[in-house]
């Protein structure tokens, strides 16, 4: 039986809950990949516009012990490239209640700082490639870092950072004739692989519905060299849709966040490494809690604004309305 926290729980206006609690650590990535942001990069937050270590731990703590969150994963940006990561991922590992604690990254450098990563607390890792190939790899990332991506999850499987998933967006022409190869390479590797739909959070504004792969494409090219059943297990709250390979063990995912949302199962929240906390990945507006904490907000407050934000959740991302508008920031800077 679940215990409501002292704050209670994080609860909007349609009855979800959020437990999974994303935090981006920087907005700084080492990659500039086509679909996230321009060649010359962003205008990146200065140092006092970032969250300090303390100011991150503090507020992971509110959220675990007094909202119930019970989910932690870190993003970027690149949240292998913030200084006091491990420091970070070892006081949340010390938390009573202790969450699960996750890593969503490139791959770059994870070979190295796996295993203190591991015994810091880290789980599990998430770990973005999109192709195989190292021209097309060059032509996305503008970067030619391909192999150190794939020592990274090699290293996460050695450091026991395991289920070791894999996201990878399919582009139109670019490289959606890799979907059957990608998970080629999972299976071999005992990977588990997720399709992510291109989603309209690019830094230049450029995303384009009718360009992008959808998740019924991507599930009818699989179709063509694997045989594919709905997982009998479901998916909860989680935003992937799984499907048995081959009959199974081994899985592969759809997140098809624009054409089969799943905002109604959504338990996500928010915040950035500037100190914002967002509802939704597509929200407009944003509650400060950087603000209150350096003018020395108490934790009730701040699980007072963190709650108020909860609650004005809309119910979907609304990107088939037509009054949607892409958020001002783009993905790097909210975090995934």
């Amino acid at each position: 039986m679940s215990v409501v926290p002292p704050g209670g729980l994080l609860v909007d206006r349609y009855g979800r809950t959020a437990r999974d609690l994303r935090v981006s650590l920087t907005d700084k990535c080492n990659l500039r990949c086509t679909y996230c942001m321009p060649a010359e990069g962003l205008p990146w937050l200065a140092g006092p516009q970032l969250l300090t270590d303390d100011e991150v731990i503090r507020l992971i703590r509110v959220a675990v012990q007094r909202l119930g969150i019970d989910e932690v994963r870190f993003t970027g940006g690149e949240p292998l490239i913030r200084p006091g990561l491990t420091a970070i991922v070892t006081a949340v590992a010390a938390l009573d209640p202790r969450p699960r604690i996750s890593l969503t990254t490139n791959g770059i450098g994870l070979a190295r700082v796996a295993p203190a990563l591991r015994a810091a607390g880290l789980d599990r890792v998430n770990v973005s490639l999109d192709t195989l190939d190292h021209a097309r790899f060059l032509r996305l990332t503008r970067r030619d870092r391909l192999d150190e991506v794939l020592a990274g999850l090699a290293g996460a499987v050695a450091a026991e950072l395991t289920p070791v998933k894999i996201n990878s967006v399919l582009m139109r022409g670019v490289n959606d004739d890799e979907a059957p190869a990608l998970l080629r390479f999972a299976l071999d590797h005992g990977y588990e692989l997720r399709f992510i739909e291109q989603m309209p959070l690019d830094a230049q504004h450029g995303w384009d519905r009718a360009s992008m792969v959808t998740a019924e494409e991507i599930l009818a090219t699989l179709g063509t060299a694997y045989e594919l059943t709905p997982d009998p297990a479901g998916r909860g709250a989680a935003p992937a849709e799984t499907w048995l390979v081959n009959g199974g063990p081994a899985r592969v995912g759809v997140i098809g966040t624009v054409t089969r949302p799943f905002c109604g199962d959504c338990d996500r929240t928010r915040l950035t490494a500037d100190g914002q906390v967002r509802n939704c990945l597509f929200a407009t507006e944003e509650t400060d809690l950087r603000g209150a904490l350096r003018a020395g907000a108490d934790d009730d407050e701040l699980v007072r604004r963190w709650t108020a934000a909860t609650r004005g959740k809309r119910a979907g991302h609304g990107i088939d309305d037509p009054s949607f508008l892409q958020p001002a920031r783009p993905m790097s800077a909210i975090g995934g």
